[in-house]
């Protein structure tokens, strides 16, 4: 396991933290009312950033890291609220926070420069238990 991943009991909290993401998220876009087709085709999309490690792990990390965090939704969320575009942004905002909770909850974390196996939440892939 990666020494800087969370191990033990906190790793489960996390993992739960991610579901309670996915859950809320989903319960308040369906509040929002907008399509779920719309839900179904964005719902990925975060994963695009996977297509920063065609540089590199070090730029496909940060890339990956930048889409798989609260802050890009938050502040898209944000503005929704504050500027006359909630019936755009709050979905959207409400997709994105949904594709992190989810991932979470598989496991899947922020990703270190070593690679993409390497996440905060512990290794990930076939190869999770080499180098333990």
């Amino acid at each position: 396991m990666n020494p800087s991943a969370v191990d033990g009991a906190p790793r489960v909290v996390l993992r739960a933290e991610g579901a309670a993401l996915l859950t809320l998220a989903v319960i308040l876009y369906a509040r929002v009312g907008d399509s779920w087709w719309l839900f179904g085709i964005l719902f990925l999309a975060p994963d695009l950033s996977l297509v920063g490690y065609l540089s590199g792990a070090r730029t496909g990390a940060i890339v990956y890291n930048a889409a798989h965090t609260l802050v890009g939704p938050i502040l898209l969320a944000a503005a929704g609220l504050l500027l006359p575009a909630f019936i755009i942004l709050v979905p959207l905002a409400l997709i994105w926070v949904a594709h992190i909770g989810f991932d979470r909850l598989v496991g899947y974390g922020l990703k270190y420069s070593a690679g993409f196996n390497f996440t905060h939440l512990g290794r990930i892939g076939r190869d999770q238990k080499l180098g333990s």
